[in-house]
């Protein structure tokens, strides 16, 4: 009984002695980054910001790119990552969905990659080899890069609008950054732009994409891209804009397929809607060359 009583004597002490500003415990102070805010933070409807993103999207017909790109590949299961050489790229995109990529090493060509929208011919003339099949063509190859199809890089080379029949709503979020140079913190408002396809007599809706948009610009900044079964496929980061020919483009382009590869492309050209000639999604394959059809 008088420990308790002792112990209720002592709290009230302390508690006075709190009240009262006389704490034999003095607390610690430190001062916390407080991050720079932007000078320019737009705010729109949801309407407001797909319509936005349906008009970059509806006045683009074709692209060509040229650009410098480094190659990670992901061997998980041996817990490593390989860092190929860069390499150059002449990337050529029309809609609905054809692509062209070259990549040359010091002027050599390493290989050429075409698709019309349904079908794909990828030429490695290192291997005098051709690989050739439908887009949705399964990854046969123990060899990562010509497991590669179009479909992937067509979408992270620009941001699809969004269609008719995609439900989609808009979330609001400030992201804080650091600069690594200048040591500071930067807040940055996004929009959060949640694509999404309605399944028929469900009330589960499967994910398509989901695009964020930094506040100071409207423009999209990264993107997650999932496929028909609603799993996560592709991550597409997109930095730096510039103007190319009187258009903002990303000057830096990252590609992520979680546990295969990255690829890291530093645009140093870019054309929109420029006339293509009637076969530029053709191959013309050299003679003799071993061809490797795939289902």
């Amino acid at each position: 009984m008088r420990a308790a009583v002792r112990s209720a004597a002592a709290a009230g002490m302390g508690l006075t002695l709190l009240l009262t500003g006389c704490s034999l415990f003095v607390p610690s102070k430190r001062r916390l980054p407080v991050p720079k805010a932007p000078q320019i933070v737009q705010t729109v409807t949801p309407e407001e910001l797909v319509k936005r993103l349906n008009q970059r999207w509806d006045s683009l017909q074709a692209l060509t790119a040229t650009a410098e790109i480094v190659a990670t590949e992901f061997k998980t299961e041996q817990g490593l990552a390989k860092t190929e050489p860069s390499f150059r790229a002449a990337i050529v995109i029309a809609k609905p969905e054809k692509l062209r990529i070259r990549g040359t090493y010091f002027g050599v060509m390493i290989f050429d990659l075409a698709s019309t929208g349904n079908d794909f011919t990828l030429e490695i003339p290192a291997k005098n080899k051709v690989v050739e099949g439908s887009d949705s063509a399964r990854a046969t190859s123990k060899n990562t890069w010509e497991n590669l199809r179009p479909d992937f890089f067509f979408d992270a080379m620009v941001v699809r609008g969004v269609e008719p029949d995609e439900h989609c709503f808009v979330t609001s979020d400030t992201e804080t950054v650091e600069d690594p140079t200048k040591k500071h913190l930067y807040s940055v408002p996004e929009y959060i732009l949640n694509v999404n396809r309605v399944n028929p007599g469900s009330q589960i809706e499967t994910p398509v994409r989901v695009v964020t948009f930094h506040r100071d610009d409207l423009l999209p900044y990264d993107e997650d891209i999932y496929n028909s079964t609603g799993e996560l496929q592709t991550q597409v980061t997109y930095q730096d804009y510039r103007s190319f020919n009187s258009i903002q483009y990303p000057s830096t382009i990252t590609i992520l397929r979680p546990g295969q590869f990255k690829l890291v492309l530093a645009i140093d050209g870019m054309h929109q809607n420029m006339k293509l000639p009637a076969d530029e999604f053709q191959l013309e394959l050299p003679a003799g060359m071993k061809v490797q059809h795939l289902p």
